[in-house]
């Protein structure tokens, strides 16, 4: 069956006049083509593959993976075809798969780097299931970058200043842009569960159904791409920076995650109910790995500002039972549902490279037979900064780790460290406010 088959009877049924393909890139943001809906799936799409060379700022790094500049062939996902709910003329939009002119995938696509990993996973005859968390902010639209975020207007124009975690009026105020983004998430077949208001002014939290990876990584890309999207519809915008506002909490991506085997028993828990070895060396897996991983975890230099508030976001990678101050929080849950939250990466991330730098690590430690730490009892925001204090040193960490080129492959760390690199070059070129109002004169 031809893809112009696949595809053209789906979009003729629902009335698309457009198609967007995209891929997401190494920020997360949707790189590709709109088609008109009539044409799409009759021919080969190409894209540069230097979209994956692009930094945070739209400026192009030497790859010296793809020092020709060539294309990529991009293949639609025909599983991922939906509709654009907010487009005002009808829309659809579908993720595209590339592929180099021999037929072998671009490694370095943070889609493909997610499969590949999930490739060693079933080979063992092993398939992670994940449930990530999403934290967010709602911000007053203002165009100064020099002026602090801001909290948007509710009800009656009143603008939320206090802090006021699980508060049921906070979301009433804001009854009709969480309506759209359940609207448009149904529309798109994206089976969210619960929001919650969190621990900053006009911050929420959504939480996503656990299962197939990949496919909650897409859900996660195009979750963002929705909020922004109802956010502006109603005014506002919506910002997943891991910490936007300086005396607030910052935003998490926390991502629960356990390991079933074929016939479906999650191999963290034993016939008597029990943790088992392979659930101490998934968590020591994380313990010794993710420090290693941390760029991926905390990618720009904002994402370690999220570190610094030692009561609202965990410092370390002590792990404990139904515990919220530690990294890795073991939620208290029956033997079946017995899970790992990873509570360290900050909402700013890839969701496919998170997801995927997370389960690397977890597998290594079980492969290896890697013990954890014992738990810990009481607070562990009272105990020692255990992760990177400094983009740099996360980005070295990457750069130099044997086990992260074996799980995420030696292209994408190459390519994602040179990137990292470049992004932390022009942040360090600019003269902050801090610099202009304490040490212009003082110094």
């Amino acid at each position: 069956m031809s893809k112009d088959e696949v595809f053209q009877p789906w979009l003729k049924e629902r009335e698309i006049e457009d198609v967007e393909a995209f891929v997401p890139d190494m920020a997360g943001s949707a790189r590709g083509k709109v088609l008109p809906a009539d044409k799409f799936g009759a021919g080969q799409m190409k894209m540069p593959e230097a979209i994956f060379s692009q930094t945070i700022s739209g400026d192009y790094i030497s790859d010296p993976t793809n020092v020709e500049d060539r294309d990529m062939w991009l293949v639609p996902d025909a599983t991922t075809l939906r509709p654009v709910p907010w487009a005002t003329d009808p829309a659809a939009s579908v993720f595209v798969d590339c592929y180099h002119r021999d037929g072998s995938q671009v490694a370095k696509s943070p889609r493909a780097v997610l499969r590949n990993v999930l490739a060693k996973y079933e080979a063992r005859g092993w398939v992670p299931v994940v449930a990530p968390e999403v934290e967010f902010y709602l911000l007053s639209p203002h165009s100064d970058p020099n002026a602090d975020a801001e909290p948007p207007e509710g009800r009656l124009g009143w603008t939320e200043g206090a802090r006021q975690p699980y508060s049921i009026d906070t979301m009433n105020d804001f009854d009709p842009f969480i309506n759209d983004v359940y609207t448009y998430c149904e529309a798109q077949g994206i089976p969210i569960d619960t929001m919650s208001q969190e621990m900053g002014p006009a911050q929420f939290e959504i939480n996503f159904l656990h299962g197939n990876a990949i496919e909650l990584a897409d859900q996660v890309f195009l979750f963002k791409r929705t909020v922004r999207e109802a956010a502006i519809e109603h005014g506002m915008h919506a910002t997943f920076l891991a910490k936007p506002m300086v005396d607030d909490a910052g935003s998490a991506l926390h991502i629960h995650q356990s390991i079933v085997d074929k016939e479906g028993n999650n191999i963290f828990s034993d016939a008597d109910g029990e943790a088992t070895d392979l659930f101490y060396g998934y968590l020591g897996g994380l313990q010794r790995y993710m420090p290693e991983a941390m760029l991926v975890f905390a990618p720009y230099v904002n994402s370690y500002r999220r570190f610094t508030n030692p009561d609202s976001s965990p410092v370390n990678l002590a792990w404990a039972i139904d515990n919220r101050t530690v990294g890795l929080r073991v939620p208290d849950s029956p033997p079946a549902a017995r899970r790992i939250e990873n509570r360290l990466a900050g909402s700013d991330v890839n969701p496919y490279l998170a997801i995927a730098a997370s389960l690397a690590c977890g597998y290594l430690g079980m492969v290896e037979g890697i013990k954890p730490t014992t738990a810990t009892e009481g607070s562990a925001y009272s105990g020692d900064l255990e992760l990177h204090r400094h983009i740099l040193m996360a980005i070295e960490a990457l750069r130099g780790s044997d086990a992260m080129r074996s799980m995420l492959g030696d292209e994408f760390v190459t390519v994602y460290t040179t990137m990292k690199d470049d992004e932390y070059r022009e942040f360090q070129e600019i003269i902050t406010p801090y610099e202009r109002e304490i040490l212009m004169f003082n110094v």
